[in-house]
């Protein structure tokens, strides 16, 4: 059973896999996708890092416009990189590193990591994965974000959130960050090490500011419908 699920992954790709040598035309395109698919979240990431006044300079824009102006932005870009990326993906297959080189076959991954189409694209990333048209780190990432999004534990510790909530014991209201719960956590870093991680969790974790504090999947959920409901409140008193 196993053989027959690696054969039917394989095939996947390998349409890709038979354009030889790089088709130069395409790996353009992509490598121009992911230009524009950081675009705007790098401009929402040196915001958070404080930096409106020197962008509002060079956007000429009023800083209190900044962020709205980069999420409208951003969610169009995502979508016309999407539509396109699926028809890459239905055309090649995955658009790996046989068919477009590194680390250009990773840029039809950060559309689809983006998107709310991890479901219908997982099997074709675990395909490429277990090719080794592309990293298999990524397959990981993607499994933890979908994991994640169906309200379950993740497997590599890859993923985290940020909810902000209503303190019910003092009427405040207060952001918490954490990293998404994860299944058996004592093996994380051994999990993470076999599917290509160069750092453990603790380390991974320290990096995005957010120290690795182990919590239930029970109240990771209850966080969720806090934030939801706060969300709610708010947009009927506005």
């Amino acid at each position: 059973m196993k053989l027959l699920l690696s054969l039917g992954l394989l095939l996947l790709w390998l349409p890709a896999a038979a354009q030889n040598p790089l088709n130069a035309r395409l790996r353009h395109e992509l490598d121009s996708i992911r230009v524009q698919d950081w675009r705007y979240r790098k401009i929402l990431s040196r915001l958070r890092q404080g930096k409106a006044d020197s962008l509002a300079a060079a956007l000429h824009l009023p800083p209190d416009q900044l962020a709205g102006y980069a999420r409208t932005h951003m969610q169009r870009a995502d979508s016309s990189n999407l539509r396109r990326v699926e028809e890459i993906i239905w055309r090649y297959g995955y658009p790996g590193k046989t068919l477009v080189g590194r680390p250009t076959n990773e840029a039809a991954w950060y559309v689809l990591q983006h998107s709310d189409k991890i479901a219908q694209y997982l099997i074709w990333v675990r395909g490429a994965a277990e090719a080794g048209e592309i990293p298999f780190y990524r397959y990981a990432q993607m499994l933890d974000r979908k994991l994640m999004d169906d309200g379950q534990e993740q497997v590599y510790g890859t993923q985290w959130a940020g909810y902000t909530v209503l303190d019910h014991a003092t009427g405040k209201v207060q952001t918490i960050a954490l990293i998404w719960p994860i299944k058996d956590p004592s093996r994380v870093d051994k999990r993470r090490r076999e599917a290509g991680f160069f750092t453990s969790l603790a380390q991974s974790a320290a990096k995005i500011g957010i120290p690795y504090i182990p919590v239930t999947l029970e109240y990771a959920l209850w966080l969720q419908q806090e934030a939801t409901a706060l969300a709610s409140a708010q947009g009927v008193k506005e």
